[in-house]
């Protein structure tokens, strides 16, 4: 929401009591009877870090009269790995004026590598207000704002109602300050702080019906997008909780006194109400630290891209440890040395393939260890793996999650078709028309062009790297606007290959605004922010996400390898695409996409010996070697005891005089 109305002046609650009177008030109209929904169970997702959510269905007998659906992330504050960091300072800082720069909130968490990011305090972008055009505008933050032990914004001044804050320690205690004006709370030893508009629970009491009269405000008490703040009572736990709004038949959106029932609900002690509206954002980062949407933006949903508001709050925590950690691979052409540590001793296997369903196991080894290795071998050369470690202890077998290496270590790399190559495009509906079969004729489409293809209601986007080269028609008939963007648009392309394909994987680089299906010679190989297969997808359907801040301003990195690449032939080829949109209400959409692919060429590896201090040391620089040793250098050889799979190693000096080398 990020609003401020400077027209209102609005002066300090009178006092915590009388606010609790109007609230005692309030609930007692509400009879006793009153039930309400029930959030679900809390689910980690990080070290210290769970995730719960909840609906309100106003057809169910005792909840609120409107659809809600919340989200509600709980930060346990004695984690020693947690950290909390609010946006620091803009460079070229300036109190009261540059004091941030704008950010969306998942471009907030990813470029700071955070694992949970959420808007926090108000703000005013100069230019743009609430709701600036672009990331990277001077910001004043509204109400104190530390980051890191550093002051960002100031404490609220005489006649600012934005003043209730929660400052954290420098070892994560919270404390609340509801009333943080001049000369504000003593920040000696404080780490943190960030504030939000007024209380909303106070000591377990939903106050929030005192704030239309204590903080008046002709927009934010009405029903709205919420962001909203909470401690539990020991002060263990901070609560960052959503509700989603101003989407008919989703969610609506919550009153002040709903919103405080919910934090309540999850646990909340004590609470304050933060920005909100369009500004309501929050995201975790996935296992390769992409933001991936925890709510449903209504912003997102209007303009196909988070806010670029002023003021974020992030955490930082540690993956959620199991018996199996801290697995690495180390993928050679032919070979990939993978590693892995458990929490107690152990057995050590691999299970991996081309493709998710795995289906291969390597050796098992039965010593029990902690520290795991395990060598994969006659693996093609410039292929894609999926892998999980297995580990067997006390009769029970613990299996990771899927990795995913690629055996492209030594390979030579080659365009095949680059962003300003040329394509046909039609906005027809082809549910049903077997459009990317290399036989279809797709002369009749609408038009053809070169890269970037793309449309915006708002004009050129001049943030995307790629020049805009061929614009392309809107929909007349969009529900949301005329002249907005079809949901879907499909692209084809021909390309010759007169390479080899001997282990030949297929890198994709594209500029895609939203989500997209790409096809080679009439087969799928890859959904990028689409539903998932086996759903069908259809000209009606939307994407799942979208990129960056929702524009196609970052690249995607795709690698086609293993059975996905099996349907490239030599001679010409068929590749095509479909792109959607991410909402109907969305006014852009974007296609740029370049192919290579990687060809390998053989490196011999290197062992070297050296002697020093007694011992003899044996290393070698490309890993997926075995070591093996004899007593003649004709032979015979047999693997060293072991086997010896990685560098360095320091052979016994008893005995005979040994020959070594490296096998694959």
């Amino acid at each position: 929401m990020a609003m401020i109305t400077n027209s209102v002046k609005t002066k300090p609650a009178k006092s915590l009591a009388a606010m609790l009177c109007v609230f005692l008030l309030f609930a007692f109209g509400l009879g006793s009877s009153f039930a309400g929904p029930v959030p679900g169970p809390w689910v980690p997702i990080f070290k210290g870090v769970d995730h719960a959510a909840g609906t309100n269905d106003p057809a169910v007998q005792g909840n609120f009269p409107r659809l809600q659906v919340v989200r509600c992330v709980r930060v346990d504050l004695t984690d020693p790995d947690v950290r909390l960091f609010p946006t620091p300072r803009a460079s070229g800082y300036v109190p009261e004026s540059r004091e941030t720069l704008t950010q969306s909130v998942p471009h907030f968490l990813s470029q700071n590598q955070l694992q949970v990011a959420s808007d926090a305090n108000y703000y005013s972008a100069n230019p743009g207000g609430s709701d600036p055009a672009g990331e990277g505008i001077s910001c004043e933050v509204f109400g104190p704002q530390m980051s890191t032990g550093q002051v960002v914004s100031a404490s609220a001044s005489e006649g600012d109602p934005r003043y209730a804050s929660i400052l954290f320690t420098t070892n994560n205690r919270p404390i609340m300050a509801f009333v943080n004006v001049p000369p504000g709370t003593n920040t000696a030893g404080i780490n943190g702080i960030i504030t939000g508009y007024y209380p909303i629970v106070s000591n377990g009491v939903n106050i929030a019906a005192a704030a239309i009269n204590n903080y008046p405000d002709g927009f934010i008490h009405q029903v709205q997008p919420r962001t909203a703040f909470g401690v539990s009572q020991d002060n263990r736990y901070l609560y960052l909780m959503t509700i989603d709004g101003r989407q008919t038949g989703y969610s609506d959106g919550a009153l002040d006194t709903e919103t405080a029932y919910w934090l309540m609900q999850f646990g909340a002690w004590n609470a304050i109400n933060m920005d909100g509206g369009g500004s309501t954002a929050m995201y975790m980062a996935d296992s390769a630290g992409n933001p991936v949407p925890l709510n449903h933006s209504s912003y997102v949903a209007a303009y196909g891209h988070e806010r670029y508001v002023g003021s974020h709050f992030g955490v930082y925590a540690k993956p959620v440890p199991g018996f199996i950690n801290d697995v690495h691979a180390q993928p050679d052409d032919t070979t990939a040395t993978l590693s892995w540590t458990t929490i107690s001793p152990a057995t050590t296997q691999v299970q991996y393939g081309s493709e998710t369903n795995l289906g291969t196991f390597s050796s098992l080894s039965t010593a029990l260890v902690t520290n795991h290795t395990a060598l994969l071998t006659g693996l093609t050369p410039g292929s894609g793996y999926f892998f999980s470690a297995l580990s067997t202890a006390s009769g029970v077998q613990y299996a990771s999650s899927n990795y995913f290496f690629v055996t492209t270590n030594y390979v030579t790399t080659n365009v095949i078709f680059d962003f300003t190559n040329t394509w046909t495009y039609t906005t027809a509906n082809l549910d049903g028309v077997h459009w990317t079969d290399p036989a279809y004729n797709d002369s009749a489409w609408v038009g053809s062009g070169p890269g970037a293809l793309w449309i915006d209601a708002r004009g050129p986007n001049g943030a995307i790297p790629e020049p805009l080269n061929t614009l392309m028609p809107g929909d007349p008939n969009n529900s949301f606007s005329p002249g907005y963007p079809f949901i879907s648009y499909y692209f084809r392309t021909h390309f010759l290959f007169t390479n080899s394909l001997n282990a030949v994987t297929l890198l994709l680089t594209d500029y895609i605004d939203d989500g997209a299906v790409f096809y080679l010679n009439g087969t799928e190989i890859y959904r990028l922010r689409m539903p998932g297969s086996p759903t069908p997808i259809l000209n009606t359907t939307l994407a799942s996400g979208y990129a960056c801040s929702g524009d196609a301003t970052c690249p995607d990195f795709l690698t086609i390898a293993g059975d996905l690449a099996t349907n490239l032939v030599q001679g010409d080829n068929v590749f095509s695409a479909e792109v959607h949109n991410y909402s109907v209400g969305s006014p852009d959409i974007t296609f740029c996409t370049a192919l290579a692919f990687t060809e390998p060429y053989a490196v011999s590896p290197e062992l070297a010996i050296t002697y020093a201090n007694g011992i003899v040391t044996l290393n070698w620089t490309r890993p997926g070697f075995t070591l093996q040793q004899a007593d003649r250098p004709e032979g015979p050889w047999a693997n060293s005891p072991g086997p010896v799979t990685a560098s360095p190693y320091s052979p016994p000096l008893s005995g005979p005089a040994r020959y070594f080398r490296l096998i694959k």
